[in-house]
């Protein structure tokens, strides 16, 4: 290479840890940070994205020139650019893969004049309603800040916090700015986009998981020429650059679905706050149960809180009631039914009046995870982890097993506790409620709603039309539909089984109940009085009598107290490495291997010496799964920064592997199995 030729750092669309670096394209003199390139990798080409020029090159080594400059892709925004990089350094994923993941699966071209399908254009305009009190002042608070704030809105469900979203947009795009509003997946509903579109029309483009590619390319497109200045969409829109932006909105944000478990394992809510303060904008996040770290931020400062009480239509929240199913079960050992086990007297009755003055009911079952729960029948008695605050699992019917260290203790025929029945899982399917619904109620128009029945857009969109119409009048679901959907007749919700979450293998499973509980109540009675039932065998819960008495603050001051005790988040950061092999000898060496490194560079370093604890390996919940043998280690650290460095060192070489083991690292985790 001659003195006057200059290399570049390259991110290559490849599972490498740094990047490369290559000559300019022949007869190109510069290329600039950001622009999309092909290269040539081994014997085939890669794309790539340009980071920087760089001299410290080896002399000995030749360099191959790039292939061209791509100029179907735009050039990506130093403010994105400089993210990316983030992306790529705290959740230890190639930055070159994480690049791809922002362009569009299909060229440009064959757009046309193509109408979209996506977003209905030829919309009446809505005019904006009345601000209530709350939300006039959450709107001019949030306005009078400039440049970049983190703005948590803590609003009880029916508050309003949709029209506050979109009051703040209304002044972002008289700006001739663009904004970004992130919801979970189950929010994306044709309610939803309908809303924004009557206040924004013409204005309002969608990205999420259930668009064909060329609809997903062309809604691209429509955000970054900047044709559309509303882009609303699932975590993945967070990719998308907005070429002229004025604010980032993301609701719902305790959601679990903000985290992927696959490939870059990224915390959209985590990622977005970044984003916003590259940009040098505002971020709003809303939720009328927020995750504990948001609310420990809101506590100490670091995010401005902004609280809406009241119901915007000035509609109570409903009566939520709670029904003790061990007196159910002691009830029905003296008096057998003909209801099912899990079904009491008391909502049959009320789904009985419900259905026959002509108003619609939901029963939701929170199936979150496939681990059972152990549970005594009789007392309610569950069985903890004496180490991690955590329920036990069973396993193979006679052992109790915590999958954070390991811990294991035989089954005890007979409750430890009352001594009266045996512990034993329980378990129960949307499915087989349906079918007890079908006898008990012949004459109800039935609905399911879980991953089984629902597996489409148009799926998703028929149920909506159907229960928004009436066609439906008793709806049976999971989580899917537990959130963010708005109907006028639903005046009954009933949780069959609240327990199931309460046992979760998950420090955040008492908090993730409470989120839902709170959540699904929200449901009802939106316009009318509206009533709750909630089943369990568990009714002095924590997450159950904080739902009851709608205390937040409650709930968040006991559970942040306890975490505070054992490192957990928002008072420790977490990674979670997980290990796949063919063999469990292998994984279970895989994972014995990665410990001794843990503790080898504790020794070594001293700043690894304090704030670390190492916690396994352990099998996962999901023990095997698609023939793999699955592993894990869970280290907790005081900071994010020497977490990171550590999780870096484990990984910075592989040879200590086994052959045909996976080992990978996530990174502030939530999905535990």
């Amino acid at each position: 290479m001659s003195m006057t030729e200059k290399g570049y750092l390259v991110a290559v669309d490849a599972p490498l840890k740094e990047a490369l670096t290559y000559l300019p394209p022949e007869g190109v003199s510069s290329l600039e940070r950001g622009a999309s390139v092909t290269v040539p990798l081994g014997k085939r080409t890669a794309r790539g994205i340009v980071l920087k020029p760089t001299d410290k090159i080896d002399p000995g080594l030749a360099l191959k020139p790039m292939l061209g400059a791509d100029h179907t892709r735009p050039l990506l925004p130093p403010a994105y650019m400089d993210w990316l990089e983030w992306l790529a350094n705290y959740y230890v994923h190639p930055l070159g893969q994480i690049v791809e993941t922002v362009f569009p699966p299909l060229p440009k071209e064959g757009r046309g004049s193509r109408k979209s399908k996506v977003v209905n254009d030829d919309v009446t305009p809505a005019p904006a309603p009345h601000l209530t009190v709350e939300q006039s002042r959450t709107v001019e608070a949030i306005q009078k800040t400039e440049g970049f704030a983190v703005h948590l809105i803590h609003g009880v469900t029916g508050s309003g916090k949709t029209e506050v979203y979109l009051r703040l947009l209304d002044s972002v795009v008289k700006s001739g700015k663009q904004g970004l509003v992130l919801v979970p997946e189950i929010a994306l509903t044709p309610q939803l986009i309908d809303r924004f579109s009557r206040r924004f029309p013409g204005s309002i483009a969608v990205l999420h998981s259930h668009l064909t590619e060329r609809e997903k390319t062309d809604q691209w497109w429509s955000v970054v020429e900047q044709k559309k200045k509303i882009l609303i969409g699932a975590r993945s829109a967070l990719f998308c650059p907005l070429m002229n932006p004025g604010i980032i909105i993301l609701d719902e944000e305790h959601e679990p679905s903000y985290k992927q478990d696959e490939k870059l394992k990224y915390h959209a809510r985590d990622a977005a706050i970044i984003l916003a303060r590259n940009l040098n904008i505002p971020i709003v996040l809303g939720s009328a149960t927020p995750s504990l770290e948001s609310w420990s931020n809101a506590q100490s400062g670091k995010y401005q809180l902004h609280t809406m009480r009241e119901r915007a239509q000035a509609k109570s929240l409903p009566d939520v009631e709670v029904i003790d199913l061990r007196e159910v079960y002691r009830q029905r050992k003296e008096t057998p039914s003909d209801l099912p086990h899990w079904l009491s007297d008391t909502m049959f009755e009320a789904l009985e009046q419900t259905l026959s003055r002509g108003d619609q009911a939901a029963l939701f079952l929170n199936r979150r995870g496939m681990a059972q729960t152990a549970q005594c029948q009789a007392c309610g008695y569950k069985a903890e982890c004496p180490n991690c605050s955590v329920a036990l699992t069973l396993h193979a019917s006679s052992y109790l097993v915590c999958h954070y260290c390991d811990y294991s203790e035989r089954a005890s025929e007979l409750c430890p506790e009352c001594k009266e029945a045996p512990i034993s899982a329980i378990g129960l399917g949307t499915e087989k409620i349906e079918a007890e619904m079908a006898r008990l109620f012949p004459n109800a128009r039935l609905a399911r709603a879980d991953r089984d029945e629902i597996q489409s857009r148009d799926d998703l969109e028929k149920l909506i039309a159907d229960f928004e119409s009436e066609r439906t009048n008793l709806l049976i679901g999971t989580q899917m539909i537990a959130k963010g959907l708005d109907f006028p007749k639903l005046n009954f919700v009933g949780l069959i089984l609240a327990d199931l979450g309460f046992h979760f293998p998950d420090f955040r499973a008492s908090e993730r109940s409470f989120q839902l509980l709170t959540q699904v109540s929200g449901r009802a009675g939106r316009q009318t009085s509206g009533r709750v039932l909630i089943q369990t065998y568990n009714p002095n819960h924590p997450s159950i009598s904080y739902t009851l008495a709608g205390d937040y603050l409650g709930f968040a001051e006991q559970e942040l107290n306890e975490r505070r005790e054992l490192l957990y988040p928002p008072f420790g950061r977490m990674a979670l490495f997980r290990i796949q092999s063919a063999q469990a000898e292998s994984g279970n060496l895989a994972g014995k291997r990665l410990v001794h490194r843990a503790k080898i560079l504790q020794n070594r370093f001293e700043v690894f010496k304090e704030g670390i604890q190492v916690l396994g390996p352990a099998p996962a919940p999901l023990a095997k799964l698609r023939g793999k043998f699955r592993y894990q280690i869970i280290i907790k650290c005081d900071s994010a920064q020497k977490l990171n460095a550590l999780c870096r060192q484990i990984l910075s070489t592989t040879d200590w592997i086994p052959k045909a083991t996976k080992v990978q690292v996530d990174i502030d985790p939530f999905q535990m199995m």
